[in-house]
């Protein structure tokens, strides 16, 4: 009995194994097709529309125009050639060529350089064009100005102008003779006393050293004109107002008349061409 009802079982088992066969087989075949659709949505077939919800995220295909969004975003980046920009961003662009400026600009442009033939503002009268009278303060400026110093003629000399005749010294030394105005000089006259007829001295002199106190007293000459060249050596005085001077050969100095002075030094072969106006003079020693 036993054995029947297990030989019963077993004949159920293979009866209902072989009727599930068929389905194991069909679920087989189908598991691939499923996991193949699971994985459609992660790549997109080629010529296929993407989803709603897969399309804003997933990567623009090839010849497909962007969305608007897109677009909007890079329009402002780089215009497009032959499109005319926006009312925003044409304000700081570049003004075309031939397009007038705005009121501003051409202020400042006209402020900048002012064009030929046109008056020049208040403010910019501080250079007044060529040919333009002057305004009433330059007129005023220019009256208040000093005015140049008018030098007037030198007088003529007192003494007067006798005639005069020609004259020629050559070197003599015999010619040089202590007769003069210094006791401790040589004179050598040149003759032109004579010849201009007491208008003027001329005479080379030679200095006797040593220099002594009777040479140092200071003193002045009464005269119209007294010019000194130094010859040879050197001689060292005393100026009022100018202090001590030192000539030395080739040295020449005009001595203004009433000037006080003193001879301080010389050297032992001083010797000097003196020019006197008038030939004779007087000389004062000054305490």
């Amino acid at each position: 009995m036993a054995r029947a009802v297990s030989k019963k079982k077993a004949a159920v088992k293979k009866t209902a194994a072989k009727k599930a066969a068929p389905a194991k087989a069909a679920a087989k075949k189908a598991a691939p097709k499923k996991a193949a659709a699971a994985k459609a949505p992660a790549k997109r077939p080629v010529g296929r529309p993407p989803g709603k919800k897969a399309a804003a995220p997933a990567k623009r295909p090839f010849g497909r125009p962007p969305a608007q969004k897109a677009v909007a975003a890079k329009a402002p980046a780089k215009r497009s050639v032959g499109r005319p920009p926006s009312k925003k961003a044409a304000a700081p662009a570049k003004r075309p060529v031939g397009r007038q400026p705005g009121k501003k600009a051409a202020a400042a442009k006209v402020a900048a350089k002012r064009p030929v033939g046109r008056p020049p503002s208040k403010k910019a009268a501080a250079k007044r064009p060529v040919g333009r009278p002057p305004g009433k303060k330059a007129a005023v400026a220019k009256a208040a100005a000093p005015r140049a110093r008018v030098i007037a003629p030198a007088p003529r000399l007192k003494s007067a102008a006798p005639q005069q005749t020609f004259n020629v010294s050559h070197l003599n030394e015999a010619d040089f003779k202590a007769d003069g105005l210094r006791p401790y000089a040589q004179y050598r006259d040149l003759g032109i006393a004579a010849a201009s007829g007491g208008l003027c001295r001329a005479h080379v002199i030679r200095l006797i050293p040593p220099c002594t106190d009777e040479v140092r007293k200071r003193h002045v000459h009464e005269t119209e004109l007294q010019l000194i060249y130094v010859l040879k050596g050197w001689i060292k005085n005393e100026f009022e107002g100018h202090g001590e001077q030192m000539m030395s050969a080739g040295s020449c100095w005009l001595q203004p008349p009433g000037i006080e002075h003193t001879v301080l030094d010389y050297s032992a072969d001083c010797e000097m061409l003196e020019i006197i106006v008038p030939a004779d003079f007087k000389t004062t020693e000054v305490a």
